[in-house]
């Protein structure tokens, strides 16, 4: 008596694999064309997957794009964290403020290094990401980067105090810009030295935007007193002639 074919269920080691498949070809296509312009059946045609493996493996679209951003976050916000965990017994505070903004750029670079695209990928993705203004991807990234960032500005804050918390805000806002298009052109750095920098050398990057941001950190605050320019120039005073 034939009582029909069994469905056999994919590997474990079979699915593992389409899942990352699928990861990859979502990260790529995200990071060339943003979230809104990328449909579901795309992702399966550029991993070799059927469109239902996407729900399968991760509910939908959006669950897919949290997935990306877990897997490179999670081990590079671990890491932060560690970083800023250290930087904070460092006891000369002049070095101290260096080992904050340290903390924060070293991991951009480094932890994703074994995924592939690595750092450099993700980064155009959160870039592209974050210009597009979509509301999934905005509350994944405010879901998955404000805890860290809140920590990582609270330590500059008490490192300098002197400065309004919404100063390091614009400045943090700054670096996280710094970080991005480094990581995206690194092209252009070489071009525009004529060959004397390399915009590859990982190592010189984090070095140049750590020296850059420390300064920009321990810059004034912008003067906004009422009557004063936005430049922070103290108006001119007129003198009447006798």
């Amino acid at each position: 008596m034939v009582t029909g074919v069994k469905q056999v269920r994919p590997s474990p080691a079979r699915q593992a694999s389409t899942r990352a498949a699928i990861l990859d070809a979502a990260e790529e296509l995200f990071a060339a064309n943003g979230f809104t312009a990328v449909s579901i059946r795309d992702i399966a045609r550029a991993a070799g997957a059927n469109p239902g493996s996407i729900s399968y493996h991760f509910g939908s679209k959006d669950g897919l794009l949290l997935e990306i951003y877990r897997r490179h976050c999670a081990p590079m916000n671990r890491r932060r964290g560690e970083l800023l965990g250290e930087a904070l017994r460092v006891r000369d505070p002049e070095n101290r403020l260096e080992a904050i903004v340290r903390a924060y750029i070293v991991p951009a670079y480094y932890s994703s290094a074994d995924l592939a695209g690595g750092g450099a990928r993700f980064t155009r993705l959160r870039a592209v990401m974050s210009a597009e203004g979509n509301e999934v991807a905005r509350r994944i990234i405010a879901d998955t980067f404000d805890e860290t960032s809140h920590a990582f500005i609270d330590a500059l804050h008490r490192q300098l105090p002197h400065l309004p918390r919404a100063t390091l805000v614009w400045r943090s806002h700054f670096l996280l810009g710094a970080l991005y298009y480094s990581l995206v052109t690194q092209g252009r750095v070489t071009r525009l030295s004529r060959g004397e920098a390399d915009g590859s050398d990982h190592a010189a990057a984090i070095e140049e935007i750590v020296r850059a941001s420390v300064a920009a950190f321990k810059a004034p605050a912008v003067d906004t007193a009422p009557g004063r320019s936005n430049t922070g120039a103290s108006p001119r005073k007129t003198t009447q002639r006798s």
